[in-house]
């Protein structure tokens, strides 16, 4: 089981919060400029929760725009 760092998110934390799948977590780190850059432990990236959260909140899905 891996360690977790409050305030960040593995992928698969991530494209939970993001409501995504883990593969587009990592699409969107490597082809977005404006997506949170993540620190690596290791191999593993996180990402911190505040500024995905602000992200998604800035780049709502298809379909969750407000009205």
């Amino acid at each position: 089981m891996a360690a977790t760092i409050p305030g960040y998110a593995d992928a698969r934390q991530a494209a939970e919060r993001l409501n995504v799948t883990v593969q587009h977590v990592y699409n969107l780190n490597s082809s977005r400029d404006d997506f949170p850059t993540p620190i690596y432990v290791g191999r593993t990236p996180l990402w911190p929760v505040e500024r995905l959260d602000a992200w998604r909140e800035a780049h709502p899905k298809r379909g969750d725009e407000p009205t």
